[in-house]
């Protein structure tokens, strides 16, 4: 016979609010009297009735979090650091993926065929408006998480893109570059970041050494860093909206017969560990995705408890990471 939250209560001798506190997650509980609850619900191999708690909560304790596809490496990182930050508030986590823009985005998620979950974390570089608008027209709370779209119906918690532009650029002026070129998907406000740097050295982008990219991935960086290279005044160094574009860029010099550092510089965004172990090693620009993920967690599960709470934004720190692509920085 199962056993119930009235026999977890006995043997942990606490009472039944208790125990269901233990087990949802509820922060103000005792640590000795949390081991307590959880020793006996190890003993007795109790298993909270989910279905129950559904229909009298209304929630189901799980959120969803969307990716890009399997093409972008970064968000194996981000859905690791999810599942941890949600597990310590009594969450569970499913994971959708979606293509780019042009492809269908996580019908599970929208009006249509609703996945049961209380909120979706969306990272913000797949979020088209069609699923930010199916998600709200079926009621969901949701959180953005990095990258640059902006919604106004939507939290957002991400790292200020414009000031990581900028700090990247600035890192490739102080090692003595100054036709700095920039390749990027989803240019608005990092090309802001990137102009202001240059600006403030008393330089201008150069015409044609700006170049878009359709998506996050290294065939793109290579594409437009071998169009880059190809130029008459080549520029010395490019710094990359992401890093699966600058690992593209640093292939494409290679291949023009470059040198990375010496010919020409590359900095990329976003810290992932193919540009650790990369020849020559990838300078980026890196955030703490443990940081950015218990952020976001914790403004989802405030806006599932009040959905009517004002519109949040969350700013995360980043840092510049120098490594062999853009050689020693000059003081």
């Amino acid at each position: 016979m199962a056993s119930t939250l009235k026999d977890v209560a006995q043997l942990a001798d606490v009472s039944v609010k208790t125990v269901s506190n233990v087990v949802n997650g509820y922060p103000h509980v005792s640590p000795e009297v949390r081991r307590r609850v959880e020793t006996a619900v190890a003993h007795l191999g109790y298993r909270p009735n989910v279905f129950a708690r559904t229909l009298r909560t209304g929630r189901t304790g799980v959120l969803a979090l969307v990716l890009p596809g399997a093409d972008v490496p970064y968000p194996h990182d981000l859905a690791r650091e999810v599942v941890r930050a949600a597990a310590g508030r009594g969450y569970r986590v499913v994971i959708e993926q979606v293509g780019p823009d042009d492809e269908r985005p996580a019908p599970s998620l929208g009006a249509a065929r609703p996945l049961p979950v209380d909120g979706v974390l969306v990272s913000a570089p797949v979020a088209p408006t069609e699923l930010v608008e199916a998600l709200t027209v079926a009621g969901r709370s949701v959180v953005l998480v990095g990258g640059e779209v902006r919604d106004g119906r939507c939290d957002r918690v991400s790292v200020d893109v414009a000031q990581a532009a900028e700090d990247a650029t600035t890192h490739l002026l102080r090692a003595g570059r100054r036709r700095i070129a920039a390749i990027g998907a989803y240019p608005r406000e990092s090309a802001d970041g990137y102009h202001r740097a240059l600006r403030r050295a008393g330089l201008a982008a150069v015409p044609g050494q700006r170049l878009p990219a359709s998506r996050h991935r290294r065939a793109d960086g290579y594409r437009a860093a071998r169009a880059l290279l190809a130029q008459p005044d080549r520029p010395d160094a490019i710094f990359c909206y992401s890093d699966p574009l600058a690992i593209g860029a640093m292939r494409a010099a290679f291949d023009a017969g470059l040198r990375v550092p010496v010919d020409v510089a590359v900095i990329g965004i976003g810290d992932i560990e193919e540009g650790r172990y990369s020849r020559p090693t990838l300078s980026t620009v890196a955030v703490d995705t443990g940081f950015l993920a218990g952020e976001a967690v914790a403004r989802l599960t405030a806006r599932i408890d009040q959905p009517g709470a004002a519109i949040a934004r969350v700013t995360v720190p980043h840092s510049v990471l120098p490594r062999e692509s853009t050689g020693p920085a000059v003081r």
